[in-house]
């Protein structure tokens, strides 16, 4: 219902934090830089990268709970108290469910595989610009003692 607290409905005001939101932080605190950024640098590096994998997965994200928004729309609009439901509208009504359903699957499941990577990765400190030596290069093993045989 329109303006009810916690509904995910597209003409409410106060619409839930979506996965894809959620990601999308993850990823900025991770890298510390804002989404547009970050997927400008994965686009112009090669495939394969870390960066690549979680931005490409965030814009599937995207794409999944778009397509479900759009699919519970057309719902409501088969299922409206105003339309006469027919062979053919019960069609597109199971049609759209289906998309729905396959649409879940699929945001649930990329949400849970990037949820995943992130928890197991972690930002490290930037390199300091002076350079320890006594921490940077290992100390030296100690050389046996030179033994005598007859």
């Amino acid at each position: 219902m329109p303006g009810r607290r916690g509904s995910a409905d597209c003409e409410s005001p106060r619409l839930p934090h979506t996965t894809s939101e959620t990601i999308a932080e993850r990823i900025e605190n991770l890298y510390g830089q804002p989404m547009a950024a970050l997927e400008a640098h994965a686009d112009s590096q090669p495939a394969g990268a870390m960066l690549a994998a979680l931005t490409s997965s965030h814009s599937d994200l995207q794409f999944a709970e778009r397509n479900i928004t759009f699919q519970l729309q057309r719902l409501r609009e088969l299922a409206s108290p105003e339309r006469e439901i027919g062979r053919f509208e019960a069609g597109h009504l199971l049609d759209c469910a289906r998309r729905i359903a396959e649409s879940v699957a699929t945001r649930d499941a990329h949400a849970k595989t990037v949820s995943a990577v992130l928890a197991s990765l972690h930002r490290t400190p930037a390199p300091s610009t002076a350079v320890d030596l006594t921490t940077s290069v290992p100390p030296r093993p100690m050389e046996p003692a030179a033994t005598h045989t007859r």
